[in-house]
């Protein structure tokens, strides 16, 4: 039986690169033996935070969409505005994969990390733009939201942090 070898060495050397940057921080976790604990938001929470997003876009002017997705970066909430391009909901959901896949907003990696964006922006579910936020509780990162829309990104990333700021408390109280 032959085995299929897959071409992954150029990501793994990339990941590992990153990795040796110290761009990709763990989720901090709790170990007992073999079980982890991690903590997981809700869908309900997702989409009051993608909401809350798409209303602070309105707010300023803005036709936008904000796309929420887990520790892992499957999609849990998706919200587009009446107005909004379909594109955004796209690229919303590539700019909060890339902070699932790096730990840190979307901003800071393309900031800190613009040595290897054209590299970044060929791999998919990612893109390597200002408008991605962390989502955290407790220190551990429970998923990001992207927003997409606004005329710049740092725009993209204030009405992302504004619908964080509508579950400030739930995030900020939650064991």
């Amino acid at each position: 039986m032959k085995r299929h070898i897959l071409k992954t060495r150029p990501v793994l050397a990339l990941a590992a690169a990153m990795l040796a940057a110290g761009s990709l921080a763990p989720a901090p976790a709790q170990a007992e033996g073999e079980i982890i604990k991690v903590r997981i938001m809700s869908s309900d929470l997702a989409a009051t935070i993608a909401q809350g997003a798409v209303h602070t876009c309105r707010e300023k002017g803005y036709q936008a969409s904000a796309v929420v997705l887990d520790r892992a970066g499957n999609m849990i909430a998706a919200q587009r505005d009446t107005l909004a391009s379909r594109h955004t909901l796209e690229i919303a959901e590539r700019k909060a994969g890339l902070v699932v896949m790096s730990g840190t907003d979307s901003g800071d990696m393309r900031k800190n990390r613009e040595d290897i964006r054209p590299e970044l922006n060929q791999m998919q579910g990612i893109i390597v733009m200002d408008g991605g936020v962390q989502i955290r509780v407790a220190g551990s990162l429970v998923g990001a939201v992207g927003v997409s829309g606004a005329p710049g990104g740092d725009i993209d990333a204030e009405c992302a942090r504004g619908g964080i700021d509508k579950v400030r408390d739930i995030l900020d109280f939650a064991d």
